[in-house]
C-alpha cells in the first residue's frame, strides 16, 4: 500500500476522550435513537469468563481473543457480574448494579491489558462516517501491555508513536495491505507482518492485544460494513470471531463496559487530528 493513498489520519487517547453525549459524530444513527450498536473485544490473555445478567449465568467460558457483535443494545440499566469460569457471583472479579447503557452510539468495548499489564475495559467510539468511492478505513488500537509502537505498511511507518489505549486511523484506497507493528522509532518487529484485506466501504479495526513481556502479542480484527457514500443501511459491523447467536449475555458484556464509564472514570476514546505522514 503506498503511503500517498492516505487521505486523513487521526490519533486519539485519554486526552481526547469524549462523553457518551458526544458520540453523534461517529455514528450513523440519529441522536434520538434508543439503542446502540455494541461490539465486544476480549483481549485479556489467559482469562476466560462467565457472564451473569440479573443473577443468571448467560454465557460460559467466553474466550480471550474473541470478538462478538454487534448487538442493538437497548437503553437501560442492568445488574451484571463477571466471574472466573465455574465460580459463583459472590466471587465475581467485576460486578455492578444498575449499570446504565446509553443509546444512539456505535461502540466497541475492549477488555484488555493496560501498558503495565493490568486488566481494564476501554470503550471506543467507532468512526462510521461515510467513505468516498474506492476507499476503506483502517483503524489501529493499541490495547496491549507494550510500549509505544509504530505501525508500518510496506515497511514504511504510517502511524507513529502509538501508545495504550490510543488509536490511529486513516481512510485509504481499498485493497490488500501488508502491515507490521514495530517498537516506536526502531525496526524491531513486535507483531506481524500480517496481510489485511480492506474492502471498499468498510472500516477494519485492528487491536494489538496481549503482553510483550509474556511474548503473547497478537492482533484481533473487527470489521464494520456499509460505509459506502451511497446510503446502504445503518452501519453495524461484524467481528472477526463473532458467534452467530445473539442472546442476553450481550447485555452483561456491554453493561460491564458502561459500568466503568460511569463508575470508574473511563471515557469514550475518539480521534483528534494529527498530521498525515507522506
Amino acid at each position: 500500500m503506498a503511503v500517498s493513498y492516505l487521505r486523513r489520519v487521526a490519533v486519539g487517547g485519554a486526552a481526547a476522550a469524549v462523553a457518551f453525549a458526544g458520540v453523534g459524530a461517529f455514528t450513523a444513527t440519529p441522536a434520538y435513537a434508543a439503542s446502540s450498536k455494541v461490539s465486544v473485544v476480549h483481549g485479556i490473555p489467559d482469562q476466560p469468563v462467565d457472564v451473569y445478567v440479573n443473577g443468571e449465568k448467560t454465557i460460559s467460558d467466553f474466550k480471550p481473543g474473541a470478538v462478538a457483535g454487534p448487538l442493538d443494545l437497548e437503553e437501560g440499566s442492568y445488574d451484571i457480574a463477571l466471574t472466573k469460569p465455574g465460580e459463583p457471583i459472590a466471587q465475581a472479579i467485576l460486578k455492578a448494579d444498575d449499570a446504565q447503557v446509553p443509546g444512539g452510539a456505535n461502540i466497541s468495548i475492549a477488555a484488555h491489558l493496560d501498558a503495565s499489564g493490568q486488566p481494564k475495559i476501554t470503550p471506543f467510539a467507532n468512526d462510521v462516517s461515510r467513505l468516498g468511492a474506492g476507499e476503506a478505513r483502517l483503524i489501529v488500537r493499541h490495547t496491549a501491555a507494550a510500549p509505544a509502537v509504530d505501525v508500518r505498511a510496506g515497511g514504511e511507518p504510517v502511524f507513529e508513536d502509538l501508545t495504550n489505549p490510543n488509536e490511529a486511523k486513516a481512510d485509504i484506497k481499498a485493497g490488500n495491505v501488508e502491515a507490521d507493528v514495530v517498537l516506536a522509532g526502531t525496526d524491531t518487529v513486535a507483531i506481524g507482518p500480517e496481510s489485511l484485506t480492506l474492502a471498499e466501504g468498510t472500516a477494519t479495526i485492528v487491536y494489538a492485544i496481549g503482553s510483550a513481556e509474556a511474548q503473547s502479542l497478537t492482533l484481533v480484527a473487527q470489521t464494520i460494513e456499509g460505509l459506502h457514500s451511497a446510503p446502504g443501511g445503518v452501519p453495524s459491523g461484524t467481528g472477526g470471531q463473532a458467534g452467530t447467536g445473539l442472546t442476553t449475555w450481550w447485555y452483561a458484556l456491554a453493561a460491564a463496559g458502561v459500568l466503568l464509564l460511569v463508575g470508574g472514570g473511563a471515557r469514550l476514546v475518539a480521534g483528534r487530528p494529527a498530521p498525515v505522514r507522506r
